[in-house]
């Protein structure tokens, strides 16, 4: 594995998945407590999110197929995604998840992995075959540590408040970073 991937990678998915640490903090706090709705939840998580990367790993093989100059392009789907989230963020009120089972777990990991799946598919396409690899193996690990946070957030309802509160305002702004950052690298580096 490529380590100077580990840094980029970790903040990725950190920047990608900070909406979701949210939403697993409710999981884990509606498992109250019980081992076994707990270990639902994280194996929920884990299919949920191996669904996003096999999603993100297909598109990528097939942006491939796109000549090299028009990849930094792919930098405009997490901006609108940023837009979107923002938009949305602005309109609606975060929806509880109403249950701690693991395909339920796994589907609202899936459906609240757009803005994954759009920002791991143009990176996924510009690293290589290696650096989907290096990228897959920190998420994994992230998905790890993020069970850990996101139960040990459910224990503490002030530190739930608080990313509930802004959780919202920092997606967009992340997504859009990301975006940009796509776009200005791809523009440069060919």
């Amino acid at each position: 594995m490529d380590w100077e991937l580990v840094g980029p990678a970790a903040g990725m998915f950190t920047a990608t998945n900070i909406d979701d640490l949210l939403v697993l903090a409710l999981f884990f706090g509606q498992a109250s407590g019980d081992r076994t709705a707990a270990l639902r939840v994280a194996i929920g998580q884990y299919l949920g999110f191996g669904a996003i990367l096999v999603v993100s790993v297909v598109g990528a093989l097939g942006a491939g197929l796109l000549p090299a100059p028009a990849l930094p392009y792919l930098g405009l789907l997490p901006i609108a995604l940023g837009i979107r989230a923002a938009w949305t963020a602005y309109r609606s009120d975060d929806d509880e998840p109403a249950t701690t089972g693991t395909l339920q777990v796994a589907a609202v990991t899936f459906a609240n992995g757009g803005d994954n799946i759009g920002v791991y598919v143009p990176v996924f396409a510009t690293t290589g075959v290696g650096g989907m690899i290096g990228y897959t193996v920190v998420f994994l690990a992230g998905v790890a540590l993020w069970c850990v946070i996101g139960w040990y957030l459910a224990c503490r309802p002030a530190v739930a408040a608080v990313l509930s509160r802004w959780g919202h305002v920092i997606l967009p702004v992340v997504l859009i970073g990301i975006g940009l950052t796509i776009l200005i690298t791809g523009a440069f580096s060919h």
